[in-house]
């Protein structure tokens, strides 16, 4: 029954390219619309689940009024019932969530896709609650970490593993054991290095256990590419503006939380404080949405030229 019903999927996505990616983009919308919430009320330990959303002035947000994306150009950012701006962020991570859902179908297989985007959600929430907290919640790290080992068992194919099943899922939950167990090993004795040469932390314990879950979904491959590509991305991308900003002495407003309340909200100085997490997150991105038949491939030919030798 299973297996027919995956070959419907394949063969009306073949069909009709168009349906199931249209399906994904909307579907990643209002995943987004979740992860907004989940966001701004997990690090408060508030329920995700109810109350429903309100605005600052408490008034509950009206359904027709929370239609992800299009509810903020229609009311061009600014709440129905008081008038009050929102942040362009809510749109934004929406936005970003279903560009990620439609980039992660046309990536994989159907099944692979779907593991794909909890992957993705987790890795979004984890990132903008990093960025405003400077904090990874363990059900991100830890959870996520025993939900890709659970997954990998489920479906092989988010290691490449096919075949028998059982020979196929008992491969992968073992690729998915060894990278969460690289990368978490990894980052850990990096951070102890780390801390013997600087003489104070040199990185986060989220950020262990965050490699961990990222090598649980990607293998120790996306989790060493994660540590190293996220590494490598920070110091391309923010050493410029870290160095910009120290020498303009700038501090730009951070943009946060849900209209609810911003109060409370912890400011980063520019350039004092910047969390790893997001650029681990990227680096894992990268690695999921396609650059993994180039890393897995310089390891295995990395590896070649040892043995050979």
């Amino acid at each position: 029954m299973c297996m027919t019903f995956m070959e419907t999927i394949e063969i009306i996505n073949q069909d009709f390219p168009w349906f199931f990616a249209g399906l994904s983009f909307i579907f990643g919308a209002i995943v987004g619309s979740f992860l907004n919430v989940c966001i701004y009320r997990i690090p408060a330990e508030r329920s995700i689940v109810s109350p429903g959303s309100t605005c600052a002035c408490g008034e509950p947000i009206r359904c027709y009024h929370n239609i992800p994306v299009f509810s903020w150009m229609l009311l061009r950012g600014r709440a129905a019932c008081c008038g009050e701006r929102f942040s362009i962020r809510y749109p934004a991570i929406e936005l970003l969530t279903a560009s990620l859902f439609l980039w992660a179908w046309l990536a994989h297989t159907p099944l692979v896709a779907v593991v794909g985007m909890l992957f993705i959600a987790f890795l979004i929430c984890a990132t903008f609650i990093d960025l405003d907290h400077m904090i990874i919640p363990d059900r991100f790290s830890i959870g996520g970490m025993v939900i890709g080992v659970i997954l990998s068992l489920l479906v092989p194919g988010l290691h490449g593993y096919e075949g028998f099943w059982l020979a196929a899922s008992m491969q992968a939950v073992v690729s998915s054991l060894a990278g969460a167990l690289v990368g978490s090993g990894l980052v850990y004795w990096i951070a102890v290095l780390g801390e013997i040469v600087f003489r104070k932390p040199a990185m986060g314990e989220g950020d262990v256990k965050f490699v961990g879950f990222i090598g649980a979904f990607c293998g120790w491959q996306g989790a060493v590419f994660a540590m190293f590509g996220g590494a490598c991305i920070g110091t391309v991308i923010l050493l410029p503006v870290l160095l910009i900003g120290r020498l303009c002495g700038s501090k730009p407003a951070a943009d946060r939380g849900e209209e609810e309340d911003n109060a409370g909200e912890e400011e980063l100085q520019f350039g004092a404080q910047v969390p790893f997490g997001p650029l681990l997150a990227l680096a894992g991105l990268i690695y999921f949405l396609g650059f993994s038949k180039y890393v897995d491939a310089y390891f295995a030919n990395f590896a070649g030229f040892f043995l050979g030798a």
